[in-house]
């Protein structure tokens, strides 16, 4: 056996760690990168409000509708709030409303497409007929419809939005689910006397993980623009809490005299659900083995 290389102190260098092939095609993506980088300024931002916001969100620090200046950067609000303050507490809102709504959506909808996929049949064919039902509803028309039982609230915001999207999950788990199931391992997992929760647990469902995460990632965008939606149409968080659709819907009747009311909310969102989505489409792209980037 050839001996390996010494360094002129006469210790053995240690092999180069390889770096993970997904992480190498997320880096090439340009786009992917930015996207993070937006959103991890959003979430720096959102940790960070009460250092960052130079005035209190729910104050009155100025005259009403005073456009952008030294001491009002992003200008005030109909009430003489600052709109950077809020904007600033407004991330914490709107991206709590993104990651608390898809956890809610990926535990049911994956838990329902795993158990519908594992034992098939009857089960199956009820479940689906549900998912079926739920989709034939728009997200924002069955979050709506959540709503209306509910009530308004930023709690209830969370849970329409995230059983909006219980049915792409479902969908989504029960496909691969079908298809791992007939996999030896499962198949030699089972006939050793695992119990159907160990088998669909530890040996199916990390196998459905690689799409499971990507889906989450982009729901995190949809999920932020219905709950800004909601708000906006008055369903979703009230005043005068600063939520982003609901700043935008503010100043929505003084777009012409005072623009930066609306205009400021409005490329947050943009910009949140841009990242996102760009973020997602990078983590698809390094996860899929059919990937281009590879």
């Amino acid at each position: 056996m050839e001996a390996l290389p010494r360094s002129p102190g006469g210790a053995v260098p240690r092999p180069a760690r390889r770096i993970p092939a997904a992480w190498r095609i997320f880096a090439r993506n340009r786009g992917a990168v930015a996207g993070a980088v937006i959103l991890l300024g959003w979430a720096g931002a959102a940790i960070c409000a009460p250092r960052l916001a130079p005035y209190d969100p729910l104050g009155l620090t100025g005259p009403s509708r005073q456009p952008p200046s030294a001491l009002h950067l992003l200008g005030t609000d109909l009430l003489g709030r600052d709109v950077l303050s809020r904007l600033v507490f407004g991330a914490r809102i709107s991206l709590a409303i993104g990651l608390v709504s898809v956890a809610i959506g990926a535990s049911a909808g994956s838990l329902m497409g795993l158990v519908a996929g594992y034992y098939g049949g009857r089960l199956d064919g009820a479940l689906m007929r549900l998912v079926d039902a739920m989709l034939a509803f728009p997200g924002l028309l069955l979050a709506l419809v959540v709503i209306a039982s509910v009530g308004p609230g930023l709690q209830n915001v969370m849970l329409a939005v995230g059983v909006s999207s219980v049915p792409l999950y479902a969908r989504l788990v029960r496909g691969s689910c079908l298809a791992v199931r007939a996999v030896e391992y499962v198949q030699a997992a089972r006939v050793l006397g695992g119990s159907d929760r160990r088998v669909m647990f530890r040996h199916i469902l990390p196998n459905v993980l690689g799409p499971l995460i990507v889906l989450s990632t982009l729901q995190v965008g949809s999920a932020i623009l219905i709950g800004s939606a909601l708000s906006y149409l008055g369903m979703g968080a009230q005043p005068p809490t600063p939520e982003w659709g609901l700043m935008t819907s503010d100043g929505q009747a003084y777009l012409a005299s005072a623009w930066w009311i609306s205009t400021f909310p409005g490329l947050a969102i943009f910009s949140a659900v841009m990242a996102v989505n760009l973020l997602g489409d990078g983590l698809r792209a390094a996860l899929d083995p059919r990937s281009t980037y590879r």
